[in-house]
């Protein structure tokens, strides 16, 4: 085991820079082919045989011995029970949270999600149906480690948004059920709960079972498997998108402790050997600072050496000319957690375009986003934050066009139409809109 970290220093008067900065941003999302291939044949045969193949693979994998995938539901007075037996502490803190985060996307929602119309001087109607999804899935990591807060981050928004059904699959590796976990189904208002994961669970999901039934979109993060799933299954179904390994980038003017920042970078780090940790800064000294917090803080974390493999294998820790040029930087990183540890981030925040969630000011650590600030932890990574938003409402609606044409209307926009229709070589197109004119 080693507690040694080293990111890597650049400095962008450096010759080389660019090159040596996008080398270390590089992350694949390319899948293996052997989990590919694993992945296809899951899939195919979820969808041949539904329960059975589902049930194989979950006891197989979890090294469970269920007779039948009704064995793998969590029926609603188990998840009342494990909420109810929380310590109180956990079961504060977890209303707490979902009080913030429901908040919130209710907020979005009265932003964002409603219908509207309005109509045209010759009486025609036009607008837009906002609606939510009937059914949707959502995925919660249960391998390594215990997930509430994503069933928070999931389940939270599509209940505001109005879904009708909310089906969770939680992994459970040799059984194991997690009491948070499942205690925040019940507090998030999940309707129906699996304990089944992997690319069978996002098969079942896709397709429908004789158990598990077919929903229309499928969110939450997950392994290789699980991204390699929801890749295939796209198109059956929705998904919100294919997670990236974890990232968090500090613009830091020196103002703030630099043990602050090297915590917040370890944060990240933590999760796994792919998270990547950068430092953007003017102050050179400030730089050295923060490297002897690493240095002198990290033998007393528990997962020391996945922070160090972390961020000797992906970090940084960059000297820039001035703060304009870090935020310059940052935009084309457009990185998953942005935080401003600076005693003026309302200065620098309008020169950053592109991340996913934006941190202001030192007290504002990325790991209260991460579990009770409010607003959606599930964001765009690798780059994908250039044109990606934060998992939300929006993404339990769709939009259906509203148009009600009136005679007045129709005089008009028939001519047009009728006119455009056979310039396209759609004689019935134009003929339709023809019919309407009065002769």
């Amino acid at each position: 085991m080693t507690n040694v970290a080293r990111p890597l220093r650049l400095a962008t008067r450096d010759a080389g820079f660019d090159a040596a900065l996008k080398a270390r941003l590089h992350w694949s999302a390319d899948t293996d082919a052997g989990i590919e291939q694993a992945v296809a044949g899951i899939l195919a045969d979820v969808q041949q045989r539904g329960d059975a193949a589902v049930l194989e693979y979950t006891n197989r994998f979890d090294g469970t011995a269920a007779k039948s995938v009704q064995d793998f539901l969590l029926r609603p007075a188990e998840l009342k029970a494990a909420f109810e037996g929380l310590p109180a502490k956990q079961r504060d803190a977890l209303e707490s949270a979902a009080q913030r985060v429901r908040a919130y996307h209710e907020a979005q929602k009265r932003a964002s999600g409603e219908s509207w119309s309005y109509r045209d001087a010759d009486g025609t109607l036009l607008g837009q149906k906002v609606t939510p999804l009937d059914r949707v899935g959502i995925y919660v990591p249960g391998g390594k480690a215990a997930y509430p807060s994503s069933v928070l981050m999931n389940a939270i928004p599509a209940q505001v948004a109005g879904v009708g059904e909310i089906v969770m699959v939680v992994p459970t590796p040799r059984g194991e059920k997690n009491p948070l976990v499942l205690a925040a189904a019940y507090v998030a208002g999940v309707t129906r709960a699996f304990t089944i994961g992997g690319a069978q669970a996002v098969g079942a999901l896709a397709y429908g079972t004789e158990t598990v039934p077919r929903v229309d979109k499928i969110t939450g993060p997950g392994n290789a498997y699980v991204a390699s799933a929801k890749r295939r299954v796209f198109g059956q179904v929705g998904i919100d998108m294919i997670a990236g390994p974890s990232e968090i980038l500090v613009l830091a003017d020196g103002s703030t402790p630099a043990d602050w920042v090297a915590m917040d970078l370890f944060s990240q780090a933590e999760h796994d050997e792919l998270a990547q940790s950068i430092l953007l800064c003017p102050d050179a000294a400030y730089i050295e600072q923060v490297q002897a917090a690493i240095d002198r803080m990290l033998p007393e974390m528990p997962r020391a050496e996945i922070i160090a493999k972390s961020l000797t294998g992906r970090g940084a820790l960059i000297h820039t000319r001035d703060l304009e040029e870090a935020c310059e930087i940052s935009n084309r990183i457009a990185p998953e957690h942005l935080e401003i540890a600076s005693h003026e981030p309302h200065r620098w925040e309008p020169l950053l375009r592109h991340a996913g969630a934006i941190f202001l000011g030192a007290y504002t650590s990325e790991s209260l986003g991460d579990y009770c600030a409010g607003p959606n932890h599930v964001l765009p990574t690798s780059t994908t934050a250039r044109f990606s938003s934060p998992l939300g409402v929006y993404d339990f609606q769709k939009r259906s066009s509203l148009i009600e044409v009136s005679e007045a209307g129709a005089q008009t926009l028939g001519t047009i139409a009728a006119e455009l229709a056979y310039g396209e070589g759609l004689q019935a197109h134009a003929r339709a809109a023809e019919l309407r004119l009065k002769r």
